[in-house]
Parts: C-alpha cells; sequence; structure tokens
C-alpha cells in the first residue's frame, strides 16, 4: 500500500446530513448505504457520512475502483448516479481503520463537488477527531494514483 499524510477538513456536510439546508436530513449517506449493501457492499458498520482528506499540494486519479455500482437511483427526486469504491486505511494517532474511498462520479452527480485534491472516506466512527486532525491515508497504487 502507499500513503500520504492528509488533513480532515470540512465538507459540504450533506453526506452526514449536519448541513443547515441538506436536503436529506439523515444524510446522503446513510440513505444510499441500503442500496450498497443491496449490490454488495455493507457499510452499515460505518459513520453515516464521509471524512474529507486534503491531499495538497498532490491529486488524486482513479486507476481501477474495487466496486463500482453504476446508476443507482437512491433517491426518486434526482437522478441516479455511479459510485466506486477502494478500500483503504486510515491511521489517526496510535489506531488504524479499515475504510473506503468513496466516489460518486461526476458524470452522474448533479450536485457538491469536490477537487480532486479531497479524497471523501467512508469509515467507522473516529472518536474525538476534528478538524485539522493529520491522518495518514493508506490506499492501493493500483486502484488509486497520487499526482
Amino acid at each position: 500500500m502507499n500513503s500520504i499524510a492528509t488533513k480532515l477538513i470540512p465538507g459540504h456536510q450533506i453526506a452526514s446530513g449536519t448541513a443547515t439546508n441538506s436536503p436529506y436530513p439523515a444524510g446522503s449517506i446513510s440513505m444510499q448505504v441500503p442500496f450498497f449493501k443491496a449490490l454488495g457492499l455493507d457499510l452499515s458498520h460505518c459513520f453515516m457520512g464521509t471524512l474529507n482528506l486534503n491531499l495538497a499540494p498532490k491529486r488524486f486519479r482513479w486507476i481501477e475502483p474495487e466496486w463500482q455500482f453504476e446508476l443507482v437511483k437512491w433517491i426518486p427526486e434526482y437522478p441516479a448516479e455511479t459510485f466506486w469504491f477502494a478500500p483503504c486505511r486510515l491511521r489517526v494517532a496510535a489506531q488504524v481503520y479499515e475504510a473506503w474511498v468513496y466516489y460518486p462520479h461526476p458524470k452522474t452527480k448533479t450536485q457538491h463537488f469536490h477537487s480532486n485534491q479531497i479524497i471523501e472516506v467512508i469509515a467507522p466512527k473516529i472518536a474525538d477527531i476534528k478538524y485539522g486532525a493529520e491522518i495518514i491515508l493508506e490506499f492501493h497504487p493500483e486502484q488509486i494514483q497520487l499526482y
């Protein structure tokens, strides 16, 4: 696995439903997880939100996701979306967490875009984590590449 030191930054807070203007009061992740589970990827043990990790000055690009879910119709009001996932590990202080890089594909995502210097991760709940925390992201280079 390759690794990079990242910083935890605030995202749009739509995934967790904590944004004041979130169209999904319970969060988009909690609404999507049952669809992912039905397709074979069980994320029910994870926190129902994403960690936004700043890779700057690096950027990332996908090589080959482990899971590709094409055109998932997870909410009736919006078009179906494609999601990619790759397993990863997070090192926070002395703890290691098994997690997933989460990528709503921009070709099908209708709103809330991120730069390719920000990578979103779905992970188990990490106690007492705060914005600005350094997190070591470990990933498979055959799935994700940094440049």
